[in-house]
């Protein structure tokens, strides 16, 4: 009794958040195409027809440009505010356009997935937790700041994708132009290297058991400083840095009493096999 997890793909470039358990999934956005969405589940073993939902947080394109071709292939429903979907120009049928209220969980199967509002440049911009059997998983991108909003659900997460967008030392001696830079850093474009770890830091609950770093600067920030700099304040907690090029593998992520029984099989498993021997 647990979910799925993995980040198809993290960045500028695109951006695919899958999150399921053994009889349904949902994606949080469909920024790479339907056919690299079919490849990478097809790598992973993930069935796609298991998909029964796609979220959309905003309407930049790194977010939503594979959206219409995999709802309209795999008749997929499409969760979406009508501002996002009146930016966005979808080219697809009305049946398959949902909505949803912030603060107001949708049943998918079993899945159950909260909107809640946060600070990014986008005309109405949501992040997202699905819930399965009291085991929750955040998809945290795109934030400008750590709000209220943010910091009450980071503490309910079991796992969460979390933006690590920029070093601000990178962003400040880089060749972006002044605007860009303050528009990435003013507290309505992404979160820092430093703003996500404070957050980790302060806020995680003693049962987080998975932290996946993601949407990753290509120019400002660098995978390796990330993981070791999480790595170096994990305490326990499993730290993925997401790629922009690549899918990651799939995480099981159990609530604390279903990791118990686990971690028991696991330690008696042993103890038998060990007596056996």
């Amino acid at each position: 009794m647990s979910l799925f997890i993995t980040s198809l793909n993290s960045g500028s470039n695109g951006n695919c958040y899958y999150v399921g358990n053994q009889n349904e999934a949902i994606l949080v956005d469909v920024g790479i195409s339907c056919r690299e969405v079919e490849k990478r589940l097809k790598r992973l073993g993930l069935n796609i027809q298991k998909i029964k939902a796609v979220f959309v947080s905003h309407e930049h394109s790194d977010h939503i440009k594979g959206i219409c071709t995999l709802a309209k292939k795999y008749e997929v429903p499409v969760y979406i505010t009508a501002p996002t979907l009146l930016q966005c120009h979808f080219n697809m049928p009305e049946h398959l356009v949902k909505s949803f209220v912030p603060d107001e969980p949708i049943l998918i199967g079993e899945l159950a997935i909260t909107a809640f509002a946060k600070l990014h440049d986008a005309c109405d911009p949501y992040s997202f937790v699905v819930e399965y059997n009291k085991v929750n998983v955040g998809v945290f991108t795109d934030i400008g700041a750590p709000c209220k909003n943010l910091i009450k659900h980071f503490k309910n997460c079991h796992a969460a994708f979390l933006e690590a967008n920029f070093d601000e030392g990178m962003l400040e001696e880089g060749n972006y132009p002044y605007f860009l830079k303050k528009r990435i850093s003013g507290g309505n474009g992404h979160l820092s290297n430093t703003q996500a770890l404070d957050l980790f830091n302060h806020h995680r609950p003693a049962f987080m058991t998975h932290l996946i770093l993601s949407h990753l600067s290509k120019n400002n920030n660098c995978p390796v400083l990330v993981q070791k700099l999480f790595d170096e304040n994990a305490k326990g907690v499993e730290i993925v840095v997401a790629s922009r090029f690549e899918e990651t593998p799939v995480y099981n992520i159990y609530g604390p009493v279903n990791r118990k029984l686990r971690l028991a099989h696991s330690s008696l498993t042993s103890q038998l096999a060990f007596a056996f021997t």
